[in-house]
């Protein structure tokens, strides 16, 4: 119990620092943010003095290897971003961790993120506003032959990432099963990778993973229990600080168009025209390129407010939220009118 208590201790304090450390950058940001906008509004008088074209404004996004960046990075490829009339800055990030350092340090203005790190953020005092959902994917799997069904992991080693949507998509999973998070051990692992090696080499008996590490799995043997699709539910979100909404609002309105052109080209084109730019983005093997899946893309819209709700009780559930932060305060209508 004295263990247990220390431990908690430590994660209090080091969540403490890094409140700290975000709010600070938050309000540097802030500062930066109002020195670029007047910088801007002097270059605008100058070129209109000038007769000079304005330059199409920039937005930086912050996207981690997934399938939810596919359509924002096809917007970019194929231009459809400057047609729209914004340059769309794409970085891509390796793990959650360095796009969050780039997001702290101010380097990108929106980001990929979920419903359980946009509660962290709120929780921490950043005005951070949902602008719309993404296609993302969570798979269940697992390599243990005896396991048939969710409801068989009963006492099973399970993988994830703690106090992530991972392990809320795992408990949602479960509960549909009729089980509960303790019901399962929970082996913590943040490095994707990791998860699937240790999966595939029968360290565990499931572990909940993104693509293109489904796609690889799968294609070492492993099955697939359940998903974000089958459960019906999609922690997946795009966001922004308030002060870039505020700078950027037609910037990023012009972005969800250029994502909606970037949506049309794929079910008018055949994969085989953009699966290289696929691959490399998200990192599948070249290996496995007849086995890629691409989603059925939609047109961007807005978070669902139910899926808000539940990942922000899962989140007070776990102590991780613990301010009276409600849906509308956290979803934006820069793009979609609430």
């Amino acid at each position: 119990m004295k263990n247990r208590v220390t431990v908690k201790k430590m994660t209090m304090l080091l969540a403490l620092m890094l409140t700290v450390s975000i709010v600070g950058v938050a309000c540097g940001n802030k500062a930066s943010n109002a020195t670029t906008n007047n910088a801007a509004g002097n270059t605008a008088t100058a070129s209109t003095s000038k007769d000079t074209p304005a330059e199409t404004p920039e937005l930086s996004l912050g996207l981690l290897p997934s399938i939810d960046a596919i359509p924002f990075i096809i917007a970019h490829e194929q231009g459809f971003d400057q047609k729209r009339g914004v340059n769309l800055n794409i970085q891509t990030f390796k793990s959650a961790k360095d796009r969050d350092v780039a997001f702290q340090a101010g380097k990108v203005d929106g980001l990929s993120a979920d419903l359980v790190a946009i509660s962290i953020y709120n929780q921490a005092g950043l005005d951070v506003k949902i602008t719309s959902t993404t296609f993302g994917e969570f798979d269940l799997l697992t390599g243990n032959d005896d396991i048939k069904d969710v409801k068989d992991l009963k006492g099973k080693t399970v993988i994830l990432s703690k106090n992530t949507s991972t392990q809320y998509t795992v408990a949602t999973i479960l509960k549909q099963a009729g089980l509960t998070e303790e019901d399962i051990k929970v082996t913590e692992v943040p490095q994707i990778p990791t998860r699937l090696e240790l999966l595939k080499n029968n360290k565990a008996d499931a572990a909940i993973l993104p693509e293109p590490f489904v796609t690889m799995g799968k294609a070492a043997g492993l099955r697939v229990l359940s998903s974000t699709i089958q459960a019906n539910v999609n922690p997946f979100v795009l966001a922004f600080p308030q002060s870039a909404i505020d700078a950027k609002p037609d910037a990023i309105r012009a972005m969800y168009a250029a994502y909606d052109d970037a949506v049309e080209y794929m079910k008018t084109h055949d994969q085989s025209d953009y699966i290289d730019l696929v691959i490399k983005e998200v990192g599948y093997p070249d290996t496995l390129k007849n086995e890629i899946k691409i989603p059925a893309y939609i047109p961007a819209n807005q978070v669902d407010v139910k899926e808000v709700e539940a990942a922000f009780a899962w989140a007070r559930e776990k102590g991780l939220l613990t301010k009276d932060i409600k849906p509308e305060d956290v979803i934006s209508d820069v793009q979609f009118k609430k």
